[in-house]
Parts: C-alpha cells; sequence; structure tokens
C-alpha cells in the first residue's frame, strides 16, 4: 500500500484521506488552517476558517453524496445524523398526482445535509480517529519534492515541503486545497510544464443569510430549492438542527441591485417572492448579509499531448476544476472525483508513474468532467439569461438551454420528467441520459418553447429595482 500526503483538510480532503484510508494507504494530511475543529454543536458559532472564503455561504450536500457515502463511508452518515443532519427527500412533498405515487428508486432522491461548519467539523472529528489517517493542522505546503524522473522532462513528486523547512516523502501528493490551490505554482517551481487552465469569473454574486425554527423543522419547499426570478435567482436550502439558508444570486456586473447588502432590502426582495418567502420564517443566525462574489469558474488539464505535466501528484475536486456553486454540486462532484482515485488505485500501480498520470486523466475525464462542463452550459446561459434581462431583452439561449427550461415546464405534466429532471438536480444522471428517454424526450419536445408564456411569480425587474435600489 502507499503512502499518500493529501494537502487541504477540507470536504474533499477528508473524504479523499478517508477512502484511502479504508483501502489501507497510510494517509498524513497537511491543513494550512491551525484551528482545530471544535463540536458540531458549537461549530457555527466558534469554527473560523480563514482558508476557505465559503466556508459560512450556503452548502448543500446532495443525494449523490449521502449515497456514495452509506455504500463507502457508512460511519460518517451515522455520524452525520447524530449530529442532525437533515434528511430531505424532494419527493415526499410533491402531490400524487404529479409524482404518479411512489416508484422503486425514488429513495435515491434522499439527501443528507447540513451547513458546512457542522458537516465539516463531523468529518473532521472522524477522519481524526480513523486507523491510517494522521491531520497535522497549521501546516502549509511551500512547495514539492522531487525524485529521479521516470520520463524525459517529466518531474517526478516525490512529496512536499512545508513552511517551516520540514520534507515529507510520500508515493502520491494529492491535491484538495481547493479553489484556491496553489499546485500550478508548486509545478512551476519543480520546473514542470503548466496544466491548461481555463479561469474565467463566474459572473455571479451570492447574498445569503441562515435561519433557525423554534420547533426544529424547516421550511416547507413550494417549487425548486433554487427558483429563477427574473434578473435574480433564490436559493432556499433546508439544513441540520431546524436550520436553513436563503441566497439571492445576481449578476456582479448588475450594480443596480448591490442594495442586497442591506438585511431590509434583501429581506424585502425575498419577501416579494410569495413561493419563497415563507423561508423567511425563524430566528436570523446572522446580522448582515453575507456577501460572496469573484467566484471562479476555473478547469486544469495535466496532461498536455497525452503527456503529465509531473508525475507523483494529482488533483482531486475543486482544485482540478471548480464552477459556480448555485447548483451544489461541489462536495458531491469532488467525493466522486476521491471514489475514483481510490478505485484507480487499486488497478493502476504506482511503480509506472508516468501510466498512473495518464490513467488519472482519462479516468477524470469519464466520471466527472461531464458533470463540470453540464454545469458550466448551464451557468453561463443562466448569466446570459440574466443580462438580457438587464437590459431589458428575452434571451433566446441555444438549443441545450431551450431543452432544459422545457424539462422543467414540463415536470408538473410528466412523472417520467419530474424524476428525470430531479435525477440531474440530485447529480445521479446526466442530461444526456435523461434526454435519450423516449417518453421524456417527447414530452419536452411537445411543450417547445410554451414554457416561455409561464407567468413570473416573483417581482418585475422595475419592481425588484423599487425594492433594493
Amino acid at each position: 500500500m502507499a503512502k499518500i500526503v493529501v494537502t487541504g483538510a477540507g470536504i474533499a480532503g477528508l473524504t479523499t484521506a478517508m477512502l484511502l484510508a479504508r483501502d489501507g494507504h497510510e494517509v498524513t494530511v497537511l491543513e494550512r488552517d491551525p484551528e482545530s475543529p471544535p463540536d458540531p454543536t458549537t461549530s457555527w458559532e466558534s469554527w473560523i476558517r480563514r482558508g476557505v472564503n465559503q466556508f459560512r455561504m450556503l452548502h448543500f450536500f446532495q443525494p449523490r453524496f449521502r449515497e456514495i457515502a452509506d455504500a463507502e463511508l457508512p460511519a460518517l452518515t451515522k455520524a452525520m445524523d447524530v449530529a442532525g443532519a437533515l434528511r430531505f427527500n424532494p419527493m415526499s412533498g410533491i402531490p400524487v398526482d404529479i409524482t404518479g405515487g411512489h416508484q422503486d428508486g425514488d429513495e435515491r432522491f434522499e439527501a443528507l445535509t447540513g451547513r458546512r461548519p457542522v458537516i465539516e467539523s463531523v468529518l473532521a472529528r472522524l477522519a481524526e480517529s480513523t486507523p491510517g489517517i494522521e491531520i497535522r493542522r497549521g501546516v502549509a505546503v511551500a512547495g514539492l519534492l522531487t525524485g529521479t524522473p521516470t520520463a524525459p522532462g517529466v518531474p517526478h513528486v516525490t512529496g512536499v515541503r512545508t513552511d517551516s523547512g520540514e520534507n515529507i516523502d510520500a508515493d502520491l501528493v494529492v491535491d484538495t486545497t481547493g479553489r484556491r490551490s496553489s499546485l500550478p505554482a508548486w509545478l512551476e517551481g519543480v520546473g514542470a510544464t503548466k496544466p491548461v487552465e481555463e479561469l474565467e469569473d463566474s459572473g455571479f454574486v451570492y447574498y445569503g443569510r441562515h435561519f433557525r425554527s423554534q420547533d426544529g423543522s424547516t421550511p416547507p419547499p413550494i417549487g425548486g430549492l433554487l427558483q429563477d426570478y427574473g434578473t435574480v435567482s433564490m436559493l432556499t436550502l433546508p439544513a441540520d438542527n431546524g436550520t436553513w439558508g436563503i441566497g439571492v444570486i445576481a449578476s456582479g456586473k448588475d450594480s443596480a441591485v448591490r442594495g442586497l447588502r442591506d438585511v431590509d432590502r434583501w429581506t424585502a426582495a425575498v419577501q416579494s417572492c410569495p413561493l419563497v418567502a415563507h423561508w423567511l420564517d425563524g430566528e436570523p443566525l446572522d446580522d448582515e448579509v453575507a456577501i460572496m462574489a469573484k467566484i471562479e469558474d476555473r478547469h486544469r488539464t495535466f496532461t498536455v499531448d497525452g503527456r503529465p505535466v509531473a508525475t507523483g501528484v494529482v488533483a482531486v475536486a475543486d482544485s482540478w476544476a471548480c464552477t459556480n456553486p448555485s447548483l451544489g454540486r461541489g462536495a458531491t462532484i469532488g467525493l466522486m472525483h476521491a471514489l475514483a482515485l481510490r478505485d484507480l488505485l487499486k488497478t493502476a500501480a504506482l511503480d509506472d508513474p508516468s501510466k498512473f498520470a495518464v490513467a488519472w486523466d482519462e479516468v477524470t475525464q469519464a466520471t466527472v468532467e461531464p458533470w463540470y462542463r453540464s454545469t458550466l452550459s448551464y451557468d453561463r446561459s443562466r448569466l446570459a439569461d440574466i443580462e438580457a434581462g438587464i437590459r431589458g431583452e428575452t434571451y433566446v439561449g441555444d438549443a441545450e438551454w431551450n431543452r432544459t427550461r422545457a424539462l422543467m415546464h414540463a415536470i408538473m405534466e410528466s412523472p417520467e420528467c419530474l424524476r428525470g429532471f430531479i435525477s440531474v438536480v440530485t447529480v445521479l444522471r446526466l442530461p444526456e441520459e435523461i434526454f435519450a428517454d423516449p417518453a421524456v424526450a417527447a414530452k419536452v419536445a411537445s411543450v417547445g418553447d410554451s414554457w416561455r408564456d409561464v407567468p413570473s411569480m416573483g417581482p418585475t425587474r422595475e419592481q425588484l429595482l423599487a425594492l433594493v435600489g
């Protein structure tokens, strides 16, 4: 079994470490932030994670995350239950005349979710007690160590150097430091070819708050958890222990709605959407509106022209690719990626580093790349839709956008479309798999562009600006 260094002790780093350690690997996790995780009951109030800018923003752990954890990390789902994580199935609140009644497989739609600090503290405590894992907090990686190359012109990584000058050897370095990953700089420091990077501002800005009920319940969803209202979207995410988050998502270029920074104007905007307003019925957990902007869409390719830029090191989850988080897929895609690495290590030996690096690129392309591309495509279209609305225009969109919106419209009339749509939202099936179903394709085709005729249940652009401008 291998000696592995994982950089970063966030959700992806900890789940990666646990999957690898359960397979017999010796795993050392290095985390820059020095604070130890508190008890889950106090984590929201007391835990500061300076290295994670979205730590206290809205989070959701999709059913695919729960499904993988149930199968591969059953102690995790048990610990999440004990900590008060919420089991939530969107099918349970939908009338029978729309669902067609319960069907086998509907249980797959159940999520087990909570606020990021609570779930990460559960993960951290469980990882610390997992045999084969050592977690060292307050240890930052300064660079990579290299040994004899196994391919001409390709550096071979043999460990990491910390900011204190300590050298830590490894058979494999796994970077899970997330959106702020310095892996390209570390690779440049050892003379590696630069990975191919696609990078741009996602264009969205988030204005969010959290609430708690007095009786431990969460508001019943009316419609989807993410709802579009012209030039803004409303995100309502149930969480642990009777808490939930509400987010208003806008274009970062829309200066006219920056009044959403103000609590009263933010509240007025949420109240103006009748399908969402009841989510305000709780005790606020924060005095101000939390804001997250300048969110990057970024993708890195570490194999160029069939050759790895380096061997002995791989990127997982957001260190590999990250997008606008409004669809709530980040943690789930990260766990899928970690599971793919665990499985590759079962079949591909590290004693042929070049072959392993190429195989990892192929596995990444097959398992998580389609989800990244699908998410990016939807986000780009939604942003264009928002910006057209700001200009007073109607966004036409491409065939994929119109097909997706038609599917969303058809869910009220077709149980097949309903389950297909939820399968995509919950990261269980890709859109192309859903549209390959003849019943779904026929219904979507019959809907056509009629989805554009459905009146909005929220404010017009003029009404929104009157509330927040």
